[in-house]
């Protein structure tokens, strides 16, 4: 997520300027808008004119600036869109005031949001404006005599490593095991959560058996993919296959599959957890929530007044994060979210047993 300008307008109220450069910022942004926010920005719409009434054309379309309020949110995974409707309270054509309008944003276009933040919410923008700089994915790609390796973030690619060596015969070919070492190597000094090997044919695969053999830290980190080319073809060629979307979004569910054992296994042992709205509450006002975890759209539900929740979770969310604890919101599309739903929607790990 790209982040702009940010002022504000009026008591906690704030105007943001975004840009989404993935479909994860779409997924966020979907969750972070809520009726009555103001999202501004270039849209079409069709306009009826009087000789078009006559004739039933449905009018033709037109370029606008508008500024909504918001009534409704909608994010199409499969479409690589978020749907955002509302009434139209500003635009560029005044004889569309307070006409039903719906902005079609996508990856890298502009909007402007105004409206009080969560203090959640303003962390889940961070964290993604934080991801767009952050190296989390690593695409290693190898053939016969040659390696490669790139980072990959959310604003481009950039060689990290490089090398050409002839194997096989003649006088200046050296051990394959030269080449699977030094790679080797390379990758171990790098910290990204995920790697990606690719390449044509098996060369990839020995070099994974000599990676397995000597980085066993490194191994765990690789899947495999296959790609016609390397270097920077390869690299395009795994981003275009959608690898490094797949990776990141298993890093990510890990995480929070991770989280959810531990919080099943204290269940089961009575131990440092607490679940439910009210268990988690009292564990906040003791200040002994170590990792808050919310369901996405729980947490939105709650918001809109459609949950019948006994506390307030923004003033559990709120004192969690004031006593240093962590909040992770949790996605209600994946097995981790739908087994805390089972649960109440919320609960901590906790840093102290409570009585």
């Amino acid at each position: 997520m790209r982040i702009g300008d940010r002022q504000r307008v009026d008591g906690e109220t704030l105007r943001v300027e975004l840009t989404p450069e993935n479909v994860d910022d779409l997924w966020h942004l979907s969750h972070i808008l809520e009726p009555a926010d103001r999202v501004s920005g270039d849209t079409t719409r069709r306009i009826q004119r009087d000789d078009d009434a006559l004739r039933d054309t449905g009018g033709e379309r037109e370029h606008l600036s508008v500024t909504l309020s918001v009534t409704d949110v909608e994010f199409g995974r499969f479409a690589n869109r978020l749907r955002v409707g509302g009434e139209i309270v500003s635009c560029s054509r005044e004889d569309q005031l307070g006409h039903h309008h719906t902005i079609n944003i996508e990856v890298h276009d502009e909007l402007t949001v105004k409206k009080v933040f969560a203090p959640d919410q303003l962390s889940r923008l961070e964290e993604a404006e934080a991801a767009a700089e952050n190296a989390d994915v690593v695409v290693a790609t190898v053939e016969e005599g040659e390696a490669h390796v790139h980072t990959v973030a959310q604003y481009g690619t950039e060689e990290r490593f490089s090398k050409t060596a002839p194997t096989g015969k003649g006088d200046y070919a050296q051990p394959r095991t030269e080449l699977f070492a030094d790679l080797g190597m390379a990758l171990s000094r790098m910290s990204a959560d995920a790697i990606i090997l690719a390449g044509p044919g098996f060369t990839k695969q020995d070099a994974k058996s000599y990676i397995d053999s000597n980085y066993p830290e490194v191994a765990e980190r690789i899947s495999m993919v296959d790609a016609a080319s390397v270097g920077d073809r390869g690299v395009h060629e795994v981003l275009k296959r959608g690898a490094v979307d797949a990776v990141q979004e298993e890093t990510r569910i890990s995480r929070e599959a991770d989280l959810i054992d531990e919080l099943m296994k204290g269940i089961a042992t009575d131990e440092k957890v607490a679940y439910g709205v009210s268990a988690v509450g009292e564990a906040a006002e003791f200040g002994a929530v170590e990792t808050l975890m919310i369901v996405d759209d729980e947490l939105r539900a709650a918001r809109r007044g459609e949950q019948d929740w006994e506390q307030d979770i923004d003033s559990i969310i709120e004192s969690v994060e004031q006593q240093g604890g962590e909040v992770v919101i949790l996605s209600g599309e994946f097995d981790p979210g739908q087994r805390l739903r089972n649960l109440g929607g919320v609960a901590a790990l906790l840093r102290y047993r409570l009585s």
